[in-house]
């Protein structure tokens, strides 16, 4: 089975911004685990500007578009460095992938993505997907061209054809909008993107319901 796996910043990190260790720890963990049982993973992770705030010892997520470009450019360094880390520990490889939405509007470029992906898949190598916060302005407050990774997770998934989707979240489920910004958002009891989408109710921000097709 392929599955793609978003975590956010709420699960891998305290909110002084410093790594969760036991929870880094434990995903780790269960991902190898369904390596070792045969499945392929891809993670989209967040959590580089977080992870950057707390390296760069800053009193809070800074506001200002630079600062927010610096420490996601801090941050991924100390995302991959942990996840190599923890994932060598059972054996596995991973790959780091820095998208921007220019990645996913260009035929040409997002044709490149898939074959990357599949490449990677075939080698037995675990790919990481984020956002590129250190040049992208999208998730961290300017236009809305992937947005969030929750977004993200669903392009990529529908992009590889993958069997199963699972965002790990706070929040109560999938909604047809970002709850915290529309009050009519819609609970949906059972998302999916042409039967291979599916959703687990531990997320702090909404995915949207749809996904392009591959």
């Amino acid at each position: 089975m392929r599955i793609v796996v978003k975590v956010g910043t709420s699960t891998l990190a305290h909110a002084t911004g410093r790594l969760n260790i036991q929870r880094m720890e434990r995903l780790c963990r269960v991902l190898s685990d369904l390596k070792n049982a045969g499945h392929e993973i891809i993670l989209v992770s967040s959590g580089a500007i977080g992870m950057g705030v707390g390296k760069l010892n800053l009193p809070g997520r800074p506001a200002d578009m630079p600062s927010k470009q610096a420490a996601a450019a801090v941050g991924q360094c100390e995302l991959m460095y942990t996840y190599d880390k923890q994932f060598t520990e059972y054996s596995h490889t991973v790959a780091q992938l820095l998208l921007t939405g220019e990645d996913i509007k260009s035929e040409q470029r997002s044709r490149n993505v898939r074959n990357t992906l599949s490449r990677l898949l075939e080698l037995g190598a675990l790919p990481i997907i984020n956002e590129n916060d250190a040049v992208a302005t999208d998730e961290i407050g300017v236009e809305n061209t992937i947005g969030e990774n929750d977004s993200l997770s669903a392009i990529v998934a529908a992009a590889i054809g993958a069997d199963l989707l699972v965002l790990l979240s706070d929040i109560d489920g999938l909604y047809d909008k970002d709850p915290r910004r529309h009050p009519d958002a819609r609970l949906i009891p059972h998302g999916g993107a042409g039967g291979t989408t599916s959703c687990s109710p531990w997320r702090r921000t909404a995915a949207p319901a749809w996904a392009p097709a591959a």
